[in-house]
């Protein structure tokens, strides 16, 4: 029996066909291996920082430690620009395939799991010059609860958003379920920049390094939960927007240009904190509304 080859549109319509699954495109996966890039430097920041610390002259390649550990922060964000740009132009051409959504995940592990995780350990908690010792005990375990988090989070994420799970359908609510990955690595990589600027006129971190830790910790825990994130998906060349939030966020821009350790640091607070106070909001709220079980006779 001769079994008929499906037309080429539905080939495209099949996500799991493997001619459109493995498909590469070109400009989506240019900014994932963009992505993947930053990432990888940024780790290559943070070793020569760590060798910087231990040669006489505090320099590795002409730059100091706190110098490699400021290029590592401006890596991380150089990652997550890239990881904007990627969905965004495979959603904007309709480009999107499996390939993409799995190399973007693995590029992620290592943008948003492995260098903040590296940042902080080797800044705040390194094994050998810890701000405190019992940092230099937990320290490769907070890294450690980090990263094992930010990888679940992104494996959960390719599981609820696989085509298998709802074919021919799309999810309606465009918010994240959880902390996205690259907003718990801008976090981090704020925070340590913010530390830095503090450390150039106190050239101290340890009454400031002790915020480092947990903040590590509660981003984690966000990344797998259940609280929900706006995502911006919906904002795009055509989005319209009324005077004042237009003039507030030139005002933001403003800011982060003027003041960049703050404003960028109060950014990525205001966001995580966002997300969090809506849901305990949202859940307080569904306690009140919701009819109370009526009791039974007594005794």
């Amino acid at each position: 029996m001769i079994r008929r080859r499906p037309p080429p549109d539905e080939d495209a319509a099949d996500p799991y066909n493997v001619r459109q699954a493995s498909r590469i495109y070109f400009l989506p996966n240019l900014m994932t291996a963009g992505n993947l890039f930053c990432g990888f430097m940024a780790i290559v920041q943070c070793i020569q920082a760590r060798l910087a610390e231990t040669t006489l002259s505090g320099e590795y390649n002409g730059s100091t430690s706190h110098e490699h550990y400021k290029y590592a922060v401006w890596f991380i964000f150089g990652a997550a620009a890239f990881d904007t740009l990627d969905g965004r132009l495979a959603r904007m051409g309709g480009r999107e395939s499996l390939f993409g959504a799995e190399f973007d995940s693995l590029a992620d592990v290592i943008s948003f799991g492995m260098a903040p995780a590296l940042l902080m350990f080797y800044l705040i908690l390194s094994p050998t010059t810890g701000s405190y010792e019992w940092f230099r005990n937990i320290g490769w375990f907070i890294g450690f609860v980090y990263l094992l988090c930010a990888a679940m989070r992104l494996a959960r994420f390719n599981v609820i958003t696989n085509p298998l799970l709802r074919p021919g359908t799309k999810d309606s609510n465009r918010d994240f379920v959880g902390l996205p990955v690259p907003a718990a690595a801008s976090t981090v990589a704020a925070t340590v920049l913010f530390l830095l600027k503090l450390a150039e006129t106190d050239r101290s971190l340890n009454a400031w390094a002790l915020a480092l830790p947990p903040l590590m910790l509660l981003v984690a825990f966000l990344m797998m939960s259940t609280v929900r994130y706006p995502s911006g998906k919906n904002v795009d060349l055509q989005t319209q927007t009324r005077l004042r939030p237009f003039v507030l966020m030139l005002a933001v821009l403003g800011l982060v240009i003027l003041y960049k350790e703050i404003a960028v640091l109060g950014i990525c607070l205001a966001y995580v904190f966002f997300g969090l106070a809506r849901h305990l909001r949202r859940y307080r709220t569904a306690s009140e509304t919701s009819p109370r079980a009526p009791r039974g006779p007594a005794g």
